[in-house]
């Protein structure tokens, strides 16, 4: 087999994929607990969360796809169960179903956090000279603060 030779180093490759694993276990706890909402959200403004919470879990589940083929472009093995996940992650659970306006504020934080793991890892990409990952994380960074930001309007 070939070693990969795409002008990154080793070291680099694996701590940037390090953020990558990461940024890919928090975005796949928002996606499911966004999803988890969009099941059971009630309430006046059911639809337009239900609807809401359908389109932002949709985007997310294309964007792990996206950030674990990266982590393997990088010749790294990508997480992918729930037990790496839970470890990965610094998006709180939540048990139980909480209200809609809980469910907002729970999402809202969800994807500020997934900024703040983003700057980390576009920091860290930027300093090995890794445009592919820097492009993705910012991206990633602009999806989440706008839709933290929408998010933060409906509770207002």
């Amino acid at each position: 087999m070939e070693s990969i030779d795409i002008g990154i180093s080793e070291a680099n490759r694996e701590e940037i994929a390090g953020g990558l694993k990461a940024l890919l276990a928090d975005s796949y706890t928002l996606y499911l607990q966004t999803h988890n909402f969009h099941w059971n959200v009630t309430g006046p403004r059911f639809r337009d969360l239900h609807l809401m919470f359908e389109e932002q879990y949709t985007e997310l589940a294309l964007a792990v796809d996206d950030i674990a083929e990266r982590i393997r472009t990088l010749d790294v093995a990508a997480p992918g169960t729930y037990k790496e996940f839970a470890r990965l992650s610094s998006i709180e659970e939540v048990d139980g179903v909480p209200t809609a306006n809980a469910m907002v504020d729970f999402l809202t934080k969800g994807h500020e956090q997934v900024v703040k793991t983003c700057r980390v890892v576009l920091k860290t990409a930027q300093q090995a000279d890794d445009e592919s990952t820097a492009s993705l994380v910012s991206d990633r960074m602009r999806i989440h603060e706008k839709a933290a930001w929408m998010l933060r309007a409906i509770n207002k």
